[in-house]
């Protein structure tokens, strides 16, 4: 009569149909709202002192996964039948065995970070789960703790496991056989995560010398070392566990080998606006060929992209570019700096999700590229906004909404500063401030989210002008690269190629679409990127970054799929090596870009639909 009983105490009682410890737990764990960050389980019979839960608490800060330790108590030792006492020590010492960490105990009172729990990837379903957590946590690097718990006798029912000799050694073999099967894919595991590193090391080895896209022979063996790259991130997808230390080396490792790697042409744009500030020049009054900046050329001047086209980088970034080349105005410090941040966003990612889920951008090919081998600034805006997101979508606690969303306003204005393209993520921002408090908040809320890009602008502003974005360059207003959505209008509608302003019209439609079906800031923020990657006329390969850190959570099949297709944009600079300077994708070229992207992506979607009707 457990569940009347449950449910007369005020419980929510889940059904099972199919029997088993691991089945229990894992249909629970279905039905848990996505706010709960943490997951405790007990057994229902007494046997746990619940009011020791406090202790767990207590280690919430330091620790991903506490558990309570029967055998360090009196009352644990009185109770635990010697087979249980042999039990625990033989399956301790196997685990220590095969991987080097040694527990005391595999009792059922555990507390563990739901993030953690879900990198663990638990397919148990007996009376395995327990040991197939506890080795899983090791093989992942949680932070683990064990605390005495005190342990009573049953208060109701029989234990079919203690309880009997036949019991127990059915428990011992299930335990035993599910340690050795855990063995087994370790080291199946440990192959996969050693080709997974060698391919992207070997590839990272291989592209270096191959940067320079002006030269013809640079693309195709560019390519080569992307396509090994690829191998090994394709690798990564099956990796079930991953040591953090092996997660860092390999993720250092790539990105320190691109450092050198001849950037992309970008890059010395941030060069010549950050070494104008530095000479008291505002890069938005003046475009690179401007006669009045003919004395400041340097000796790479030529090699500035769009010189007619004045800076449309926002305030944040130029003071960024303005403080680097004020230290000095070399592409190894820019580079720096822009996988400085790329790596705290690993570092965040991991920390909040799990170094295996992590993998998904820490070893992409696209993002190790962009960042420390192109030489890209993107990384800058990605960062406040991640940060903005995990502080949003931590929130639990109503008493401190407002200053959650007073603080995670703030990063997302930061991000706004420094790239135009977080802005319309305000409107969900203020949608949910006015549906969670009211108008007069939510108001609140947008002036403190553009206070940042107030504050930056500042310096390049005055009462007269300020000319932050150059509307009137053929770049912003009807500039394109390898569009999905504007190249299809134009197949009907040549006319279209010229305004590229229209193509804001389908993007709200999109945002309001969102704002109706979305709750948390990064579905919000993952389906908008979806949006606006498809609907934006002017697209480079290493925008598809920007949808990436927010994919790690669903894995999204177009996410790892794009992240190996856009590497086709590259096919423009070998043309433009050739002489031919059209820059367009042929229609071949076009769908091998787009179509992986929106068939994952659709698939992903429908996926977690079905798997949410199982459920």
């Amino acid at each position: 009569r457990s569940s009347k009983i449950a449910q007369k105490a005020g419980a929510e009682v889940l059904f099972e149909p199919i029997s088993g410890y691991g089945r229990a737990c894992w249909r629970g764990l279905q039905n848990i709202p996505n706010e709960i960050e943490w997951i405790l389980f007990c057994d229902g019979d007494g046997s746990d002192d619940l009011t020791q839960i406090p202790q767990f608490l207590e280690k919430l800060a330091d620790y991903d996964f506490i558990l309570g330790d029967r055998t360090a108590t009196v009352s644990g030792q009185k109770v635990m039948t010697p087979v249980q006492h042999f039990g625990n020590w033989l399956a301790s010492f196997l685990i220590w065995l095969g991987w080097g960490y040694s527990y005391h105990d595999l009792g059922p009172f555990r507390l563990i970070r739901r993030a953690a729990l879900d990198g663990l990837k638990m397919q148990d379903r007996g009376f395995g789960w327990t040991v197939e957590m506890q080795v899983k946590a090791i093989e992942t690097c949680l932070r683990i703790a064990e605390i005495p718990v005190n342990y009573y006798p049953r208060k109701g029912g029989k234990s079919k496991i203690s309880g009997t000799i036949l019991g127990s050694i059915q428990a011992g073999i299930i335990i035993l056989s599910t340690l050795a099967k855990l063995y087994l894919q370790k080291t199946k595991s440990n192959l996969k995560i050693l080709f997974s590193s060698l391919f992207l090391l070997l590839g990272a080895f291989l592209i270096i010398p191959y940067g320079d896209f002006r030269e013809v022979s640079a693309v195709p063996l560019f390519w080569r070392g992307i396509a090994i790259m690829g191998i090994g991130f394709m690798l990564s997808w099956s990796i079930s566990a991953i040591a953090g230390l092996w997660f860092w080396i390999v993720t250092l490792a790539t990105r320190l080998l691109l450092i050198p790697m001849y950037p992309g042409d970008d890059i010395w744009r941030y060069l010549w606006e950050g070494y104008l500030q530095t000479n008291g020049i505002s890069p938005y009054n003046f475009a690179p060929n401007a006669v009045k900046l003919i004395s400041y050329r340097t000796e790479w001047w030529d090699l500035i992209n769009h010189p007619d086209v004045s800076a449309i980088y926002p305030p944040i970034a130029q003071l960024g570019f303005w403080g680097i080349a004020a230290i000095s105005p070399t592409i190894l410090l820019f580079k720096l700096a822009f996988v400085g941040a790329d790596l705290i966003i690993c570092w965040l990612l991991s920390q909040r999700f799990s170094y295996q889920q992590t993998l998904l951008y820490a070893w992409n090919p696209l993002i190790i590229y962009s960042f420390a081998g192109g030489g890209h600034y993107d990384s800058w805006f990605i960062l406040p906004l991640g940060i903005a997101w995990f502080i949003f979508d931590s929130a639990k606690d109503q008493s401190n909404l407002k200053s959650t969303f007073i603080l995670s306003g703030l990063f997302l204005g930061i991000s706004v500063a420094i790239k135009w393209i977080s802005l319309p993520i305000l409107i969900f921002f203020t949608w949910q401030a006015w549906i969670d408090f009211n108008l007069i908040f939510a108001l609140i809320i947008v002036l403190i989210t553009l206070l940042p890009l107030f504050v930056s602008s500042l310096p390049f502003c005055s009462l007269n002008s300020c000319p932050l974005v150059p509307t009137s360059s053929t770049f912003v207003s009807h500039g394109r690269s390898a569009e999905l959505f504007p190249h299809l209008l134009a197949l009907f509608w040549e006319g279209s190629r010229q305004f590229n302003w229209i193509y804001g019209i389908p993007l709200i439609i999109a945002i309001i679409f969102l704002l109706w079906k979305k709750k948390t800031f990064q579905t919000f923020t993952a389906n908008y990127f979806f949006a606006l990657l498809t609907f934006s006329p002017i697209i480079h390969a290493w925008y598809f970054t920007w949808i990436i850190p927010f994919s790690v959570t669903t894995r999204n099949l177009g996410v790892r799929l794009i992240s190996l297709s856009a590497f086709i944009y590259f096919v423009l600079q070998y043309r433009k090596a050739l002489g031919d300077e059209s820059w367009l994708l042929k229609d071949g070229e076009r769908l091998f870009l787009w179509l992986p992207f929106l068939l994952g992506y659709i698939w992903t979607i429908w996926d977690n639909q079905q798997k949410k009707i199982k459920t």
